[in-house]
């Protein structure tokens, strides 16, 4: 496992829940991406509502149930690493938002084993 530390960069990429540029949700497609070019780990989030640049809102309710909810993935590695990735990121995407940030890693350790 690679470890990080310090000043790093933090990718931010907002997409809707329903985006499938292939036969998979676009989220899922980038986090395989992620996983597959070797970085530090992502997490992907959920969110309750959002609205993009149509201005239409995207909620969790009855109403809505099938709507595209907004989820945001965040990867945090080298900015190097992030530079070379979003290129590939870009390919999959066609809406959202990408940003990046620093960001610094206070702790960066693999889980506790499960006690027996």
């Amino acid at each position: 496992m690679r470890g990080i530390e310090g000043e790093q960069t933090l990718l931010r990429i907002f997409v809707g829940q329903a985006k499938k540029p292939l036969r998979r949700p676009l989220y899922r497609e980038i986090l395989d991406l992620v996983r597959a070019e070797g970085l530090a780990g992502a997490t992907v989030l959920k969110g309750v509502a959002g609205f993009g640049r149509g201005r239409r809102v995207h909620s969790a309710n009855i109403e809505g149930l099938f709507e595209s909810l907004p989820l945001v993935l965040e990867v945090v590695d080298t900015e190097e690493r992030l530079q070379r990735l979003l290129p590939k990121i870009e390919a999959l995407m066609s809406g959202g938002s990408v940003t990046l940030e620093r960001a610094r890693v206070i702790r960066y350790s693999p889980a506790a084993p499960p006690s027996a």
